[in-house]
């Protein structure tokens, strides 16, 4: 087992460039020092689906902290106030040294930003500076510490400046896109005056906002100013550039990685550490353009982006082609190595629930329920993991199951090098199907798609789970077509399904076939005499009988009643007299042993001839028939019953 440390990050939304710059200060820290780091990675939030967003923070329950040597939180970054609030518990619970950025919990070390002075420094220079007095604000979630500092900043300096605080004013956001233009909407329809200045709590939404007053021929900042804060890469090089604060993300991923160093090392620290942030006010407060790129990065950077953004088009267009044309789940795990490969990556690792096809019947059954995924779990993993496809040091191997609490079946392998996982959740609305995991690749990174890459396997992964069903519920609607379902074996539809290539084949070989007709002796008496229940019975044990007996590629079917058919191919006289002395002693042998109040008896008769095409297989069968009832007529019924005493008394009672 590897000894190199491993770190653990919890966070959502890793395309974002604020979670994206503090994993990158993160990464450089633990390459320096070749320390492992497992992100586990939701997209939450983001498509405004309560059920989606089940299934992407179910991950966070993944990590079993024992086997882990730190952990770093962005919790800030995660929608769901429930769900960070399991996190703590659970990081609590394992004693492991934890460092919270951007969040203060007892017993973890904090890396924070003054978010209050910089937000106040920001209104204020709309007050002081500007002299501005309507000033509308775009809050993010009413539960976010970063959010709730900002907007408490911005109550401050209104006050401060004997300006009322009008709720009107104000619009509740969650840090996404969309809240920007919401806002404007909302602020535009207000019976409030215009605003002068609209001051956002991340850059985000700032360029939304800019965007949808442009949109409405609405000027910033010749109509209404607007800042925005985080100093993000969008933020900088918007026309507008965007008045903003900066803050030292990178030096916050590689601060949280010191402290748990130092933690390791027992090197005496604070628990808490502030770092400073610059406010930077350009453009869009009217204050000029000072901090974005040169025309020459800035052409570069949109250059790669672009180019980047061609090719996972492409890539993500051809997934879901080849996926979905998948007919089984072999061609399925085959075509997706495809696409494993065009990530670059240097680890995989597809890993599945055990149950995520669906429902399992009870153990007295094999066979999985596939109709549907509400078995599928939504809370945790199940202690069994399977790993269909696996990818490592340039192959794709086969991996035995795992338990869950090892989270990855190679996890431990000795590489000298630092290993970078991204654990990412598998699953269709909130039922879990599993999760996968990539290492050492720039893609989570550098891709505004990797969420969609994402996207994409989880429902082609429901896709084959459907298939699959489906497939099923066609085998099983066969088997009712062809197969009778009190005595298991086939039916008229089966037999002659089965039997017509092969009769085919005798007539045009000129091979013998042979067809014999059984008919059940006293079916009728044994119902009569001791229920329906008893003659089901016997009807079963008949089938059986015949099923042992056919065990040199013979036919057998339930024709209808009380009446069989065997059918056999090649066959002489000498095989059908071998056959019918098997059945006779089968049932010598059932009626000597078995505990049932009744005897199994039968006639039978068969026919033997080469086919030819004007002779069809059931006129065989009507000869059969013939000469079989005229071995019935030789029979008494009365023998059918068993002759103790006490069975007729039985009887007699019943």
């Amino acid at each position: 087992m590897s000894n190199k440390k491993k770190i653990a990050v919890f966070l959502s939304g890793l395309d974002e460039e604020y979670q994206n710059q503090i994993t990158q200060g993160i990464h450089e820290f633990a390459a320096a020092h070749n320390i492992d780091v497992l992100h586990f990675i939701a997209f939450g939030g983001i498509l405004n689906n309560g059920s989606y967003d089940t299934g992407e923070y179910n991950i966070f329950r993944l990590p079993n902290l024992q086997e882990l040597d730190g952990v770093i939180l962005l919790t800030n970054t995660i929608a769901s106030p429930e769900t960070v609030r399991e996190i703590i518990n659970q990081v609590r619970a394992s004693g492991v040294p934890a460092v919270s950025v951007d969040a203060d919990y007892q017993d973890f070390f904090s890396i924070c930003v003054d978010n209050h002075s910089a937000m106040v420094q920001i209104v204020r220079h709309f007050t002081d500076e500007h002299g501005l007095r309507r000033i509308n604000y775009v809050s993010g979630p009413d539960d976010n510490p970063d959010s709730i500092a900002r907007l408490a900043a911005y109550k401050q300096v209104l006050e401060e400046h004997n300006i009322p605080i009008e709720e009107a004013r104000i619009y509740h956001g969650t840090f996404q896109r969309r809240d920007g233009r919401t806002a404007v909407d909302v602020f535009l329809r207000s019976d409030l005056p215009m605003p002068e200045a609209i001051v956002c709590a991340n850059d985000t939404m700032a360029v939304s906002v800019i965007g949808a007053l442009n949109a409405r021929g609405i000027r910033v900042p010749g109509d209404i100013m607007v800042s925005g804060f985080d100093n993000t890469y969008n933020a900088r090089n918007y026309a507008p550039e965007i008045s903003s604060v900066a803050r030292p993300l990178g030096q916050c991923g590689a601060l949280a990685c010191q402290l748990l160093y130092n933690a390791w090392h027992g090197v005496p620290q604070t628990r808490v550490h502030k770092l400073e942030m610059q406010p930077r006010f350009t453009e869009s407060c009217g204050c000029g353009a000072h901090y974005c790129d040169t025309i020459r990065d800035f052409k570069k950077h949109n250059y790669q982006i672009q180019e980047d953004f061609n090719v996972d088009i492409s890539l993500l267009s051809r997934m879901a082609c080849s996926l979905v044309e998948c007919a089984n789940y072999e061609e399925y795990i085959e075509a997706l190595k495809e696409f494993v490969l065009e990530t670059n990556c240097e680890e995989f690792y597809l890993c599945l629930c055990e149950n995520w096809l669906g429902n399992a019947l009870p153990a007295t059954q094999a066979e999985p329920d596939y109709s549907t995924a509400d078995a599928c779990l939504i809370h945790g993993y199940t202690q069994r993991m399977l790993v269909p496809l696996s990818y490592y040091e340039g192959k794709f191997r086969c991996h035995e199951d795992f338990h869950v609490d090892q989270m990855l079946p190679a996890l431990y392998r000795q590489v000298d090098h630092m290993r970078c996982f991204y654990f990412v959740p598998l699953h269709f609305r909130e039922h879990c199907l599993g999760y996968y995991a990539i290492c050492n690749t720039a893609f989570p990174m550098r891709s505004s798609l990797f969420h969609s890459w994402s996207l994409n396997l989880s429902n082609s992964m429901e896709n084959i789970r459907r298939i699959i069903y489906l497939d099923h519920a066609v085998q099983e609607l066969d088997k009712l077509y062809a197969t009778d379902p009190l005595s298991g074996i086939a039916n008229r539809n089966g037999f002659r399904r089965q039997t017509e290539p092969v009769f085919a084949r005798c007539i045009a070989e000129k091979l013998p076939v042979m067809v014999m007709f059984i008919d059940m002796d006293g079916l009728k008496m044994i119902n009569d005499t001791y229920g329906h229940k008893s003659g089901d019975i016997a009807i079963r044990s008949m089938a059986t009988i015949l099923h042992e007996c056919c065990t040199n590629g013979e036919i057998c079917c339930r024709f209808g009643g009380d009446e069989f058919i065997v059918f056999a191919a090649n066959y002489t006289q000498q095989d059908a007299e071998r056959i019918t002395d098997n059945i006779q002693k089968k049932l010598d042998d059932y009626n000597r042993t078995t505990s049932m109040p009744f005897a199994l008896h039968a006639s039978s008769g068969y026919h033997i001839a080469v086919p030819t095409p004007d002779k069809s297989l059931f006129a065989m069968v009507t000869l059969a028939d013939t000469i079989m009832y005229a071995e019935k007529r030789k029979k008494r019924h009365s023998k059918y019953l068993k002759s103790s005493s006490s069975i007729r008394q039985d009887a007699e009672s019943n």
